[in-house]
């Protein structure tokens, strides 16, 4: 693999990028988010919004025109739109990671060097299609195969989620190399245009603006949009660990703003009696405690992720202790967001339960339950389960 995204432009004013974040974040991502929410509708204002400060194209290398940043600085982002709108903060994580795969993996093929500099210039949305029917959820595994003749392809996929699909741009979508190959013989596909035959809808408990429904996907093109390289090196190497940090960081925007509101609800009650704090402060001193804990460890798994991708070693991806570290970085993270937005809603009471209440939990809640899904907690663990013991075997 050669990483050609290393760090940021220098000419970049990130503190400046992430102020306009949250500026829009209070202005247009957050008055659209309950409508979102209740009608389970795509945040077209947030994307559009998201567009206009270019940063669909944040993490293309400065030298194709992007801004070169790095995947702390998304993981920021991430972050900060998990303040104001989940939803709006995971169709961005999950574009991001698209983007990442293409840069990490594509650089140096014309198509896809082309490509990332279109990305710029027209702020296409990426959505993915790595799930399938039949296969249980399994990444590394693929029904749907490749047909090539001569330098074209077609393929069709029977997916049970695609984020997003019908609003997006472009499809990455994963599958076997070929007819005859083996299941787990895998390329990634950058499909334009293509063919969505809806199978399922989309009314959930929490994310539902993400609009994952399920789709059977067909879409044919030049044998130029596969990825040089083959799946498993994308998932493993990018794929995987972008996505366990990105999503976490948009999991620690939710905690922590769901705290924010605990915050400013404990101050409101210590105004009514100056001289005696609220019981309900040191619960709020509890919860500080642990969502730092959250921030540190999604900060230090962004940024030894960052290292290694300065050092360039492909290897060190493949390792069980890496491997496990991300995992383990997934499985905390969807757990603590449940656990701080919980503690939150009790600081908060009945002011916390309500829906029309300006302190009001109830859509953070409900997102924050949607994390242990995204990739199944049980398959990670069992994953970590088989390394852990190979790892007490070397």
């Amino acid at each position: 693999m050669t990483i050609a995204q290393t760090q940021s432009a220098p000419s970049v004013d990130f503190d400046g990028i992430l102020a306009d974040v949250h500026r829009i974040g209070r202005d247009v991502v957050q008055p659209a988010s309950a409508d979102v929410d209740s009608a389970a509708r795509f945040p077209a204002e947030s994307i559009n919004a998201l567009r206009e400060l270019q940063l669909l194209s944040a993490y293309v290398p400065a030298e194709l025109g992007g801004m070169g940043l790095d995947v702390v600085e998304i993981g920021r982002i991430c972050e900060a739109l998990g303040h104001y709108c989940a939803s709006s903060a995971m169709i961005f994580a999950m574009h991001q990671i698209q983007v990442a795969c293409i840069v990490h993996h594509g650089r140096g093929a014309r198509y896809f060097d082309d490509y990332l500099r279109n990305l710029v210039d027209q702020q296409y949305l990426i959505a993915s299609a790595t799930t399938e029917l039949g296969v249980g959820g399994d990444l590394r595994s693929s029904i749907c195969a490749i047909e090539v003749d001569g330098d074209r392809f077609q393929l069709t996929k029977k997916a049970p989620v695609i984020s997003y699909g019908q609003y997006a741009d472009q499809i990455l979508v994963t599958c076997r190399r070929a007819r005859d190959a083996a299941a787990t013989d895998q390329v990634a596909v950058l499909v334009q245009k293509p063919r969505l035959e809806a199978l399922s809808s989309w009314d959930t408990l929490g994310f539902r603006g993400t609009c994952s429904l399920g789709f059977v996907l067909t879409a044919d093109g030049s044998t130029e949009q596969v990825l040089p390289v083959p799946f498993d090196a994308v998932l493993s190497q990018t794929m995987h660990p972008y996505s366990h940090i990105v999503w976490s960081s948009l999991w620690l925007g939710i905690a922590a703003d769901a705290v924010t509101r605990a915050r400013a609800y404990v101050r409101g009650e210590a105004r009514k009696n100056p001289n005696l704090p609220p019981m309900s402060s040191l619960r709020l001193a509890e919860v500080d405690v642990v969502l730092n804990g959250m921030r540190n460890n999604v900060n230090a798994a962004a940024a030894d992720y960052r290292r290694l991708l300065l050092e360039n070693d492909p290897a060190a991806f493949n390792s069980f202790l890496f491997a496990t570290r991300i995992n383990n970085l997934k499985l905390a993270s969807s757990q603590l967001v449940v656990d701080i937005v919980g503690r939150a809603m009790l600081i908060c009471g009945i002011n916390g339960y309500r829906n029309d209440s300006k302190f009001t939990l109830a859509r953070h809640l409900r997102d924050a339950y949607g994390a242990a899904l995204m990739v199944n907690n049980d398959r990670i663990m069992a994953h970590n389960a088989t390394m852990l013991l190979a790892l007490k075997e070397a």
